[in-house]
């Protein structure tokens, strides 16, 4: 154990430092505190090749990733999702699946892998870099599986703060009631703290029920993830093996489909829902939720470099802002059709 942490403690140190830098910056001057982490640790990118930190960089970049995903679950309760009205539930809920099956079925069209399809699009449909990073952890490796990831994480970042600006004008111009807007705005821009900023942008009730919605979207990243983790058992099964050497994968990757942060995320959520998580306490979980995904982030970027960014070319963009206007059509002709 004591061996470990000594391996572990140089990279995971520097993440740490990124992540603080990043979370200072985005504090003193505004800005999305992932892109900050992300482009901090890129200009750190040769750390990843050094002996002494690439240990540490890996465990950020895997294990403190899966436990900020799985702390996200603190934020919601399910008391709010029953709050919402079962037809714009199941609306968003559909949006959130179409997506995912339009990037699914749009990868290919862009000479890009059905993989990288459902990565991205599951980041557009529920909760941008956060389920970038969970579904990511559930797909089978693949070439360049991670500066795709990352060039995810990017455009959905940009997007949603472009978004943030946008949907609420858009909202305005159509006239949606305080319901209705923040139906469109919960159900369409990625990230939470967006929807957050666009919401009450438009006034408090606005601004409440598009954070409730946003937290629906956010639930379904288990299913999502659980769906993902089962379909991809076998070829993850096979890349483990492989690496091991030994033909077959231990046992607990055999018997295991839902991964264990994805149950951290469950009983998150249904502890916060029975009232075991106070306020207090749900505020702590959700900024060590925060803390990890910054850390992790930042590990990520230490992984990748401004090069490999650039040589992903035009295609996965494409993807992603198509993805995003889809998913922004969905949802309006929802609210469309039930208003």
């Amino acid at each position: 154990m004591i061996a470990r942490a000594r391996q572990l403690w140089p990279g995971s140190l520097m993440a740490i430092v990124i992540a603080l830098a990043a979370t200072a910056v985005s504090t003193l001057h505004g800005g999305p505190q992932l892109l900050y982490a992300l482009f901090f640790g890129i200009s750190f990118h040769y750390l990843s090749q050094e002996a002494r930190t690439k240990a540490g960089i890996e465990f950020c970049a895997r294990a403190v990733l899966r436990l900020g995903v799985g702390l996200l679950g603190a934020r919601i309760t399910l008391s709010q999702l029953q709050d919402l009205g079962v037809a714009s539930a199941v609306a968003v809920a559909a949006g959130v699946a179409l997506t995912i099956g339009f990037g699914w079925w749009l990868a290919p069209h862009l000479a890009l892998s059905r993989r990288q399809g459902l990565l991205s699009g599951g980041a557009v449909a529920i909760c941008g870099a956060s389920a970038a990073l969970a579904i990511a952890a559930v797909l089978p490796r693949e070439k360049d599986g991670e500066r795709f990831t990352l060039i995810v994480v990017v455009a959905v970042t940009a997007l949603s703060t472009l978004a943030m600006v946008l949907y609420p004008l858009l909202a305005r111009a159509l006239a949606l009631s305080p319901h209705w807007a923040g139906m469109f705005l919960g159900g369409t821009i990625h990230d939470v703290a967006q929807v957050v900023g666009a919401g009450y942008t438009l006034g408090p009730a606005t601004g409440d029920v598009a954070t409730v919605f946003k937290l629906l979207r956010v639930s379904l990243l288990v299913i999502v993830v659980l769906l993902l983790a089962a379909a991809y058992r076998e070829q993850r099964s096979a890349e483990r093996s492989a690496a091991s050497g030994d033909g077959a994968p231990p046992a607990a990757e055999r018997t295991s489909v839902l991964p264990w942060f994805l149950w951290l995320f469950v009983a998150a959520v249904l502890l916060n829902s029975s009232g075991a998580i106070g306020k207090d306490l749900q505020g702590i979980l959700g900024d060590a939720s925060r803390a990890c995904l910054v850390v992790a982030i930042a590990a990520l970027g230490m992984k990748t470099s401004f090069s490999q960014l650039a040589r992903a070319g035009w295609r996965p963009l494409l993807l992603i802002l198509s993805e995003t206007l889809f998913l922004a059509g969905v949802v309006l002709a929802a609210i469309a059709l039930l208003r």
